[in-house]
């Protein structure tokens, strides 16, 4: 069952690959034209993204070299020792929100040092995995469409943020530890 499963995910991708243009040929859609002009409407899109972006960098590298990222570690260290979560995978709880290359580099670290099978290899991939850049999106995409109010979804995002940390704490636990 494992080897069907296997080889199926592995032929999704050039499946649709292949089927998204012979499916726009069925249906006589210019795909080179259509494909040029979805270009054309994205560069202006792309232009106005630009100033958030660069003040989303900006911010991260003041959050890291600052240390304002190892004093908020440090500060909740004894809630996450009394809850018994992993210190090594904090700062990728903290930074996901804000950054997903930062967060990479932390799991990257922690593969590095203790596997990809390791009990912290797999709970940093999860985290990774259900966790979102919250901060990021909503500077991104909320500035490209001009929305100024944001709280309510930055409230939403981090509170999903920190369910998401949690949940893959519970769930690794549950199904990593012997």
């Amino acid at each position: 069952m494992y080897e069907v499963i296997s080889f199926i995910s592995k032929m999704m991708l050039p499946a649709i690959l292949a089927f998204i243009p012979l499916y726009a040929i069925f249906r006589k859609v210019p795909i080179y034209e259509s494909f040029i002009e979805g270009a054309k409407e994205g560069f202006p899109t792309a232009i106005s993204i630009i100033p958030h972006l660069v003040g989303m960098m900006v911010a991260v590298a003041i959050f890291r070299d600052t240390g304002a990222l190892q004093f908020y570690l440090q500060f909740l260290t004894p809630l996450i020792s009394w809850l018994h979560i992993p210190s090594e995978v904090l700062p990728i709880g903290m930074l996901r929100p804000i950054s997903g290359a930062g967060s990479l580099a932390f799991v990257e670290s922690i593969l590095r040092n203790y596997g990809p099978d390791s009990f912290l290899g797999k709970l940093a991939s999860t985290i990774q995995g259900s966790t979102d850049t919250t901060l990021y999106v909503i500077t991104v995409y909320f500035g490209a469409v001009g929305i100024r109010n944001s709280l309510y979804a930055l409230k939403v995002g981090l509170w999903a943020d920190l369910a998401g940390f949690l949940a893959a704490w519970l769930i690794c636990s549950m199904v990593f530890s012997a």
